[in-house]
């Protein structure tokens, strides 16, 4: 099933992002402006969603770095949710694509059908765009389709581009993926590759409610009140924020332990794997592991109000970025260790500098 929503086209100014200027005070402005529009924006979403402050923020460095992310929790707490107040918040198109054993690749990409000209009845082949040309992308249950349709997304994701009939076209920027999955119910399912959940910036497990979260969340869905989500900013705005990120410093010994703390994933290697970890792991994280923390860390920097990249940043960037692209080993399931665990114990084993 595909839901298609055009964007809000109710009349409010979006916020401008000058970052053409190279001096410190621009910049500074720049950052700072970025940050009040960054506090809007969880305020917006925060109108519908209850709690989930730290799903919320990864969901939204997510997009400031230009990643997809892929949600994660039994039904019920607001994944679905989540991704819909984001498409109010931003004035973006969205689609939702329910994803079920019998989608085809073309239910999301789209497909050519063969038109008729009235006057002069000659038969042309036109193609009618998927829904993944969107820009807010919800792949609702995505572990419910087939491998063969799950693939269709991959060119999608990486190379922000669509190839249908021979014909390539390129998406409207910018272009984000949510994906929702549910880790309980496996049966009639199919598991995302590993190459797949590496197009995935950040996985993030979205966990229960506490017990005030849930008194919030009963006033507000069994009362007559409603929440109404504003836009905030634009694609445009995006665009540039984007841009932005990628001006935030890191210095080397910094981006030096965000390479290493992915290197120590690798069981082969023996310069900086814990032994002791190592058994656990059965693949290692691919370099977009070390790429995924330092983009992350960027935004997480920004927001924060700094210019510079922590050892601290990384640390707490490093679980979502980390924990969908390794394979743990067939120990590490029978001992009952996480992937969380995992990088757990590699963050306290790698120092933050060597000498």
């Amino acid at each position: 099933m595909v839901e298609l929503a055009a964007p809000d086209r109710r009349e409010m100014r979006m916020p401008e992002l000058d970052i053409t200027l190279n001096d410190i005070e621009s910049v500074k402005r720049a950052c700072g402006a970025f940050r009040e529009v960054f506090t809007r924006l969880t305020t917006e979403v925060g109108k519908a969603m209850v709690g989930q402050d730290d799903v919320v923020q990864l969901t939204l460095i997510a997009l400031f770095a230009d990643g997809h992310v892929l949600l994660e929790g039994v039904p019920g707490l607001g994944k679905t949710l989540l991704v819909r107040t984001l498409s109010q918040a931003l004035k973006l198109p969205f689609s939702r694509i329910q994803f079920t054993p019998d989608l085809m690749p073309a239910d999301i990409t789209g497909t050519s059908v063969v038109v008729e000209d009235p006057a002069t009845g000659r038969r042309d082949f036109s193609f009618k765009p998927g829904p993944i040309f969107s820009q807010l992308v919800l792949a609702d249950e995505i572990n419910r389709a087939t491998p063969k349709s799950q693939s269709s997304l991959l060119e999608a994701m990486q190379e922000k581009s669509v190839t249908v009939g021979g014909t390539t076209r390129k998406l409207d920027l910018p272009f984000f993926v949510m994906a929702t999955q549910n880790p309980i119910e496996q049966e009639g399912t199919y598991p995302l590759p590993e190459a797949q959940l590496d197009r995935f910036l950040f996985k993030v497990v979205v966990p229960y409610a506490t017990h005030s979260e849930m008194n919030k969340i009963m006033a507000r869905t069994t009362a007559t009140g409603e929440n109404s989500v504003q836009p905030v900013i634009d694609g445009a705005y995006i665009l540039k924020a984007q841009k932005l990120v990628k001006r935030i410093v890191v210095a080397p010994h910094v981006q030096d332990y965000a390479i290493r703390l992915v290197l120590s994933t690798n069981p082969a290697n023996q310069t900086f794997t814990d032994a002791k970890t190592a058994k656990y792991i059965r693949v290692g994280v691919s370099p977009r592991g070390a790429q995924a923390m330092i983009t992350g860390a960027k935004v997480k920097a920004l927001i924060d109000g700094r210019y510079a990249v922590s050892f601290r940043d990384l640390t707490e960037i490093a679980p979502s970025a980390l924990r969908h692209r390794m394979v743990r080993s067939f120990e590490a399931e029978a001992d009952g260790v996480s992937a969380d665990d995992i990088v757990q114990r590699l963050i306290e084993h790698v120092p933050h500098e060597v000498d």
